[in-house]
C-alpha cells in the first residue's frame, strides 16, 4: 500500500467522534466462572421457542495492532483517539477485500475506478450520513441485538436495523432503497440466516471507500456457538462491482456489563469543514 493511501486510511478511521462506553451493569443470569467473572465459554442460552438467543450487546473480536501493521503499514496505529484505537476496528472496516491476495480481487474496473475517486475524499460520516452494513458491526462501538419471534432488531448507536422473520418474503420491488437495506430472517437449525437487499448505492463498504450497488444482496448466518461468542459468516454478492460473491467470517464478543449510547454526527460537527478536498 503507497504511503498516501496509508494516511488516507488513518484519517477515515480517525475522524469520528467516539461515545464512551461507561456503564458497567452486571446483566442478571450472566454465568460466572468461581472468581465471579463472566463465563463466556458457558453454553448458548435458549429463547422460549427453543431457538438460540442472540439478543445481547455485541462487539467484533480485535485484530492486534501487529496484524493491522502487517496488513496495512507500520504507519498504521501512529495516531490514536482515546477509545478508537486502530486495533478496536475490525480488518475488514479498513479493507472489505483484505482476504484476497494481490491481483485475485473481484472488484470490476468501474468498481476500481470509483473505489480509486473515493481515496482522495474523506469518509461518509464526515458528512453524517449513515454508515451502511457490514460496516457499522465492524466499528470501535458495538451493537445490540433485540430478538423475538417475529422480530429482531439490531440497534447501532446512530441508526437501526430491522430484521423480520414472520415469513415475508422480499417485495416485488424496492420502491425507495433505503441505507441499511430491507431484511428478512430464517432459522435453520441453530443458525439464524438474515438475508437483505433493497440498499441504495449510496454507503461504503469500508471506510476506504469499496463501492455497491443497488443490486447488493447480503447474507448472513448468524451462529452463537457459546454464551460469549456470536459467528457471523456474511457474503456479499453484487453482481454489478464485483465478478462473483465473497465473503467475510466475523466473530462478535458478548459485552455482559455494558450497553450502546445514543449517537448524533450533526451534533457538535466540526470535522467536515477541515477534511473537504481542496
Amino acid at each position: 500500500m503507497i504511503p498516501q493511501q496509508r494516511s488516507l486510511i488513518l484519517g477515515a478511521l480517525f475522524c469520528t467522534v467516539v461515545q464512551a462506553q461507561w456503564l458497567n451493569y452486571p446483566a442478571p443470569g450472566t454465568p460466572r466462572t468461581r472468581d465471579g467473572k463472566p463465563n463466556l465459554a458457558a453454553p448458548a442460552p435458549r429463547a422460549a421457542d427453543g431457538k438460540p438467543e442472540l439478543s445481547g450487546v455485541w462487539m467484533h473480536e480485535h485484530t492486534s495492532l501487529a496484524e493491522m501493521k502487517r496488513l496495512f503499514g507500520d504507519g498504521v496505529g501512529a495516531v490514536n483517539v482515546p477509545g478508537m484505537e486502530v486495533e478496536t476496528v475490525s480488518k475488514y472496516a479498513v479493507n472489505i477485500l483484505v482476504d484476497f491476495k494481490p491481483g485475485e480481487s473481484p472488484i470490476r474496473p468501474e468498481a476500481e475506478k470509483l473505489y480509486r475517486q473515493r481515496l482522495t475524499r474523506g469518509d461518509t460520516r464526515l458528512t453524517c450520513l449513515p454508515v451502511g452494513i457490514p460496516l457499522a458491526s465492524l466499528l470501535s462501538e458495538p451493537f445490540k441485538i433485540i430478538q423475538s419471534p417475529r422480530l429482531t432488531a439490531v440497534l447501532y448507536e446512530d441508526s437501526h436495523r430491522q430484521i423480520y422473520t414472520d415469513g415475508r418474503e422480499f417485495p416485488k420491488e424496492f420502491a425507495q432503497p433505503s441505507w441499511l437495506g430491507y431484511s428478512i430472517g430464517h432459522w435453520e437449525r441453530d443458525t439464524f440466516v438474515v438475508e437483505s437487499a433493497g440498499f441504495n448505492d449510496k454507503t461504503w463498504l469500508d471506510v476506504t471507500g469499496h463501492p455497491h450497488s443497488e443490486a447488493l444482496r447480503i447474507t448472513e448466518r448468524y451462529r452463537r456457538r457459546d454464551f460469549g461468542h456470536l459467528d457471523d459468516e456474511m457474503t456479499l454478492d453484487d453482481p454489478g462491482m464485483y465478478t462473483k460473491p465473497f465473503t467475510i467470517k466475523v466473530t462478535y464478543e458478548l459485552q455482559p456489563a455494558s450497553d450502546i449510547f445514543e449517537y448524533f454526527c450533526d451534533e457538535n460537527e466540526k470535522d467536515s469543514a477541515h477534511t473537504a478536498p481542496k
